[in-house]
């Protein structure tokens, strides 16, 4: 006996789709449209009559009945059909204000359905509105013991996707066929709104007795409303065809095809995804120093897998090679019928957990990033998380984090979910003052408890010194609070901005602390200020009004046409008359007037955060360099400029030490100005000389002096160097290719004259952000006064009027300018730190840097 068998409706056929007759209005029009000729529905073929030419549908109105000859065997009669909407019996009211009309009267009695055996005997079952049978138009009221006929669709949220759609694909799933082009979903997505449309109502009757033979079917309408059969189907299985089983992951080998080349199909069920699984090596894993901050293995191995929720009964085409399902969700494994496809359930046992993190130190939850793992290597978030995170720009800032290949949520120290029974690995990271964990759990048939502690390895918080992200976009101002807190950061500076013509955050600037902040977590939303030539700034603790435009000049940042009316430093000059702070982003990019900024003294701090090789002799570090050697002090910030799932928040942080202050977002501007921070992707900073801190000044005579540094610098991860760096130059290190997890250097150190002094520290290891980040560390400058002589590098000096000098022609010559007075006064900020910078040249330039009285 085959499976499905068709049911012809040749002889019995009365009336056509295109026929209005005898529906209402809206039926009629949506009938029209409903698909015809061969067709699949939930798995269940389907056999439509042809509209061209002749009738294509059975049709009873009125108190009717026909008879439909049968003749086979089954354990269900899948039907195709629908009702009208116009109901006879209804208490609500008809539905012709609604666009889809509305049920109004379920449960009313349409036909009966009896099922006529060569044995003389009936089944007769009662067909009700909204339960066995629907109407083809209805508003979010599917039926309750039937179905729509649009199938589910999975969908690839990485795309492609067509225009307007993006949003609908990161649900990863939607009812019916995807559309083919963009076009096409924007009108489909207007459809169900503005144009009849409509579905077949998939019913499935079932039989006492798969072992008799079916004669025929009769169908006797009650009167109370026009009612359509489509096609009928007979189906012989074991269960209700149209009643799925939970979905589960099956693994496949098929010659060792990685999934996106398997032609994979199942007949009465849905492939949820199709996708290649890496393969996990839990004892390795266990064993890596670097943990908690993901991870991307190279040429991994993998083995190709499909999520499944199908009928038991069934059938999984892979290469064309057949499972029977309910046999391999039986036993958990199973072989095709023809030995080349080998399928396997993977963890098939799961559990619903309540767990928490906890702070060792105090005994109570605490808001942690946390990633669980089965045996398999696949992500088991806690609910409410993507199982899949996208890291695209702008597209996903939720609470969840993807690093590496390696994903992860953030929670607030609780958490439930489901996990597999048995071994589970468990990831949990919280910044750089909490050991992160790496563990094997077991969970237990039943269990519903779950905690896991975590323990600080410092707590820089007791000796005065905050933590703080200076640059983040996107989120929410409670995300970003639930995203700070599990990083372990004080202080975010979340930035509207704009992008052309794309206005981020700006709905969320209040002029002051931010009503999603706690006591140990600030939330400041403040602005990047962005010119695509002169430079970005941020502005940040600055209260009243907006410090608008945010962008300037034309694309990307402003948008096309846009004039030049403001220059960066104006923007600084504002934030700091409003109380705030002014911050160079990303330093030194875009590389213009970010020089005559720190030049004129309007910034408190320049992002130092390239730490992408294993050394910190990168432009960006020696651009900083540059200015100080110059004599300009400015400290050094640390912020990750998260604009998407894969940066975590405070990835590159800010340490800034605010002694007994009360932590504030002022209190932690002051230390920025202050200079007494350091910017770091993992390391932990210790650094003094003779006592003193960064942002201090350290007199000597004339002719310098030798001095005791102490610098220390601890990480969860091995650390290979610890170098000082006077006038940008190494003068002591501690290193070692193994990797500690702390270094120390105390020497007594000769410094021969006026300039800077600082401590820095990277490792060989790397944290996954976006892109690879070493594990480093920069403090801010202690500054070293000889005598009366300041540090000026006259050869550096000129670099840096050169370059200031670029971007007055860039002003002269390309930017579009808003008028003459405004040209001239953002011109005069570059003219006037030329000036300055003139000032200090002496008359003939040395090869270093030079001591000017």
């Amino acid at each position: 006996m085959p499976k499905f068998m068709p049911v012809a409706l040749d002889s019995v056929a009365n009336g056509s789709r295109s026929n209005p007759q005898p529906w209402a209005k809206k039926t009629a029009a949506a009938v029209a449209k409903l698909p015809s000729g061969n067709q699949r529905y939930w798995g269940v073929p389907f056999k439509f009559l042809a509209d061209d030419p002749g009738d294509d549908l059975l049709v009873l109105a009125g108190n009717s009945q026909v008879r439909v000859e049968v003749g086979g065997k089954g354990s269900h009669i899948v039907f195709a059909h629908f009702c009208d909407e116009i109901a006879t019996t209804t208490v609500a009211g008809q539905s012709s204000d609604y666009l889809n009309p509305v049920v109004t009267a379920p449960g009313e009695h349409i036909a009966n359905y009896i099922v006529e055996f060569d044995d003389g005997s009936e089944h007769s079952q009662k067909i009700r509105r909204r339960f066995e049978i629907n109407q083809v138009q209805t508003r979010m009221q599917s039926g309750f013991v039937s179905r729509q006929h649009q199938g589910l669709s999975s969908l690839p949220f990485r795309g492609p996707y067509p225009d307007n759609a993006w949003g609908r694909w990161q649900t990863g799933v939607m009812v019916g066929d995807p559309p083919l082009s963009g076009r096409t979903a924007a009108r489909d997505d207007r459809a169900g709104r503005s144009t009849p449309s409509g579905s077949w109502t998939i019913y499935a009757l079932e039989l006492p007795d798969s072992s008799r033979n079916i004669v025929s079917i009769r169908i006797e309408s009650s009167g109370a409303a026009a009612l359509a059969i489509g096609a009928i189907t007979l189906f012989d299985g074991t269960v209700h065809p149209l009643r799925h089983l939970p979905l589960e992951t099956i693994e496949l080998d098929s010659n060792g095809r990685t999934a996106e080349k398997l032609e994979v199909e199942v007949d009465l069920g849905v492939v949820a995804r199709q996708r290649d699984i890496q393969k996990f090596n839990g004892a390795d894993w266990l064993k890596d120093p670097v943990r908690g901050w993901g991870e991307a293995p190279r040429d991994p191995i993998k083995t190709a897998s499909i999520d499944l929720t199908a009928s038991a009964d069934a059938t999984l085409t892979v290469d064309g090679s057949e499972i029977e399902v309910g046999k391999l969700l039986e036993s958990g494994a199973a072989t095709s019928s023809d030995g080349k496809v080998k399928a396997k359930v993977l963890t098939s046992q799961r559990t619903w957990v309540h767990g928490k993190i906890i702070d060792s130190t105090t005994g109570k939850p605490t808001a942690a990033r946390i990633h669980f793992r089965s045996p398999d290597g696949r992500y088991f978030p806690p609910y409410g998380h993507t199982h899949e995170v996208n890291d695209n720009w702008f597209e996903d800032y939720g609470a969840d984090l993807l690093l590496g290949d390696t994903q992860y949520a953030y929670v607030d120290g609780t958490f439930q979910g489901e996990l597999p029974v048995g071994d589970v690995y468990v990831e949990v990271s919280k910044g750089f003052e909490f050991e992160p964990i790496r563990q094997k759990l077991s969970i237990k048939p039943g269990q519903r408890e779950l905690e896991i502690k975590i323990d600080r390895n410092s707590n820089l918080r007791q000796s005065g010194w905050v933590t703080a992200d200076t640059h983040t976009h996107f989120l929410t101002p409670e995300t970003a609070h639930l995203e700070a807190a599990a990083e372990d950061i004080n202080v975010i500076n979340l930035l509207a901005a704009q992008w052309g013509d794309l206005y981020t955050n700006v709905g969320d600037l209040t002029g002051a602390v931010s009503g999603s902040s706690s006591a140990e977590t600030i939330v400041w939303v403040g602005s990047e200020n962005r010119q695509h030539f002169m430079g970005h700034i941020s502005l940040m603790g600055a209260t009243g009004s907006p410090i608008f435009p945010m962008s300037t000049s034309g694309p990307t940042e402003g948008y096309i046409g846009d004039p030049t009316v403001r220059a960066m430093s104006e923007w600084a000059d504002e934030a700091h008359a409003k109380g705030g702070l002014a911050i160079v982003p990303h330093f030194p990019f875009p590389h213009s007037e970010v020089i005559a900024e720190v030049v004129l003294g309007k910034v408190d701090g320049l992002e130092i955060r390239d730490f992408h090789a294993p050394t910190m002799d990168t432009f960006a570090v020696h651009e900083w360099y540059r200015l100080l050697s110059c004599g300009y002090r400015i400290a050094a910030v640390g912020g990750t400029d998260k604009m998407s799932a894969g940066m975590p928040v405070g990835g590159v942080r800010t340490y800034a030490h605010i002694g007994d202050s009360e932590l504030t977002h002022e209190s932690w501007s002051d230390a920025v100005r202050a200079g007494r921070t350091y910017t770091t992707s993992g390391p932990l900073l210790d650094f003094s000389v003779e006592g003193l801190r960064p942002g201090d000044e350290l007199a000597l005579p004339e002719s310098g002096g030798i001095l005791h540094v102490e610098a220390t610098a601890t990480c969860a991860m091995p650390i290979n160097k610890l170098e000082i760096v006077f006038n940008g130059k190494v003068i002591a290190q501690k290193s070692t290719d193994a990797g500690k997890k702390v270094l120390n250097i105390s020497e007594q150190i000769n410094l021969p004259g006026s300039g800077w002094i600082a401590a820095r520290a990277v490792s060989n290891h790397i944290s996954w952000h976006v892109w690879p980040v070493h594990f480093a560390a920069h403090t801010s400058a202690i500054y070293v006064k000889a005598g009366n002589t300041d540090v000026f590098d006259a050869s550096l000096g000129q670099y840096l009027i050169t370059t200031m000098q670029g971007g007055v022609e860039w002003l002269d010559t390309l930017a579009t300018r808003a008028d003459a007075e405004r040209h001239a006064t953002i011109r005069k900020v570059y003219t006037d730190a030329i000036g300055s910078v003139q000032a200090k040249m002496p008359h003939r330039h040395g090869d270093g840097p030079l001591h000017t009285h």
